[in-house]
């Protein structure tokens, strides 16, 4: 398999509880520079060992957001995988906590489409969202969640979309 050069010897921390999600990672990345890390503890020492370009998160299992915090904090982009936390809460809390794209597990086999979206927003200096938003329209959401799955917390989803057009699309 040919990775897209965008990706190429790019330093990424994989962290997930699941050995077989890291594995199927691995087949989708050759060509980086992977660490792997299955707990917190793992995932926090790598994070504060290593030269990193990039971090995919699991949310559930291996406390996704105490990790993204710290991603946050060293300037590592970071996102976010998911299956069991796959909620708008859980979108809406990503977003705010500073991760740059929430991957659900389904579209793992997208995973180089999605990393090489956000390292191309960064050079750019665009909202990686924008890009985020083209993968995975509304219209994927409302199947999972119903079409009102933004009017719980509506006036996020506005200055939300409000960003997307301010900053790249």
């Amino acid at each position: 398999m040919t990775i897209n050069p965008k990706l190429k010897g790019k330093r990424i921390l994989m962290v997930d509880d699941e050995v077989d999600v890291l594995d199927t990672l691995e087949e989708y990345l050759t060509g980086c520079e992977l660490y792997r890390a299955t707990t917190f503890e793992e995932a926090k020492n790598l994070l504060e060992s290593q030269v990193l370009d990039l971090v995919i998160l699991d949310i559930m299992g291996v406390d996704g957001y105490r990790l993204l915090d710290i991603a946050t904090r060293k300037g590592i982009p970071a996102v976010m995988l998911t299956a069991h936390a796959f909620s708008p809460d859980n979108l809406m809390k990503s977003i705010q906590k500073g991760a740059l794209s929430y991957i659900p597990k389904e579209k793992l086999s997208e995973i180089e489409g999605f990393l090489v979206d956000v390292l191309e927003a960064r050079e750019r200096d665009e909202n990686p969202w924008a890009a985020w938003q083209q993968r995975l329209p509304e219209s994927y959401f409302e199947k999972r969640w119903g079409k009102a799955w933004q009017d719980v917390d509506k006036s996020f989803w506005e200055s939300f979309k409000a960003s997307l057009e301010k900053r790249g699309k």
